[in-house]
């Protein structure tokens, strides 16, 4: 279990990246997300021991992400956005590296970098220079790297961005072979979906809901979405498009007056934000 406690990170006088966030994160998939500047990062950061924070603490698996660091670092593994291969390197050589440096002997670490690389089907390409290798496979070596340390948690900042469809799936199946606690953040609400045990929703900061996938669509009580150009009826605009959440008996009104409808997903909690949708 991951327990944060009034999280804040500021910048400057009156810059606040998070704003005290409480929450406990049980599931075993926790996806992160909310919109570019939400604070995603910066929560990633904070709790796999890369920022500190500027009020506030969290504790992983017990130990206080301050007062524990070293033992915290121990316990996590993290993959960053921005990660990038030693195109030279191959992936055996990259993830033997890495599980040295983590403490394994070098024995060990090419004994487990093999047995993950053909759990993730990359043991064909395990001497192949890095940088002939797929978008998506390099991501996969990544997520080979978590698999082989065995950290309890592990965090996956925005895991698949920048791939195409055909990666992206080969990255999730990769992520679904993973053991352990994993939080995720992704700007991909399908992915989300596909995912996820639990889903933070992060906004300016703070967090505006969490739960499971089913619960957080079960507020839109069984509505649509319409949307269309230029609408007259709308709940909220954004641009020129108008889009109206609507009971299900209201769909063909809706289609004779031109609009588009589409079924509910994780995109309408940050849409609907301020709309009632009461019964």
């Amino acid at each position: 279990m991951i327990e944060i406690k009034g999280v804040a990170k500021r910048y400057g006088r009156n810059l606040f990246a998070l704003k005290g966030i409480d929450a406990s994160l049980k599931e075993r998939v926790t996806t992160v997300i909310g919109r570019n500047g939400a604070g995603k990062t910066t929560l990633i950061r904070i709790l796999s021991t890369q920022l500190s924070p500027s009020s506030g603490t969290a504790l992983i698996e017990g130990y206080d992400i301050l007062k524990d660091t070293k033992k915290v670092r121990q316990l996590i593994s993290s993959i960053p956005q921005e990660a990038q291969l030693i195109g030279i390197l191959s992936p055996l050589e990259q993830m033997q590296l890495y599980l040295m440096a983590r403490g394994f002997s070098p024995s060990q670490a090419k004994e487990e970098a093999k047995y993950a690389l053909d759990e993730l089907e990359l043991y064909d390409f395990r001497n192949a220079p890095s940088d002939t290798l797929s978008g998506g496979m390099k991501r996969k070596v990544f997520v080979a790297m978590a698999l082989a340390a065995k950290a309890p948690v592990i965090f996956l900042d925005e895991p698949t961005t920048g791939l195409d469809p055909l990666s992206r799936i080969e990255v999730w199946s990769a992520i679904k072979r993973l053991s352990s606690k994993i939080i995720l953040t992704t700007h991909y609400m399908e992915e989300a979906q596909e995912l996820s045990n639990e889903v933070m929703v992060i906004d300016q900061g703070n967090i505006i809901t969490h739960g499971s996938v089913s619960s957080l669509l079960s507020t839109f009580n069984g509505r649509m979405r319409a949307e269309k150009l230029d609408g007259e009826e709308f709940d909220i605009k954004i641009a020129n498009v108008a889009i109206k959440y609507i009971e299900q008996d209201r769909v063909d009104e809706f289609l004779k007056k031109g609009y588009d409808i589409k079924r509910i997903n994780l995109d309408d909690i940050f849409l609907s934000k301020g709309v009632s949708l009461e019964s």
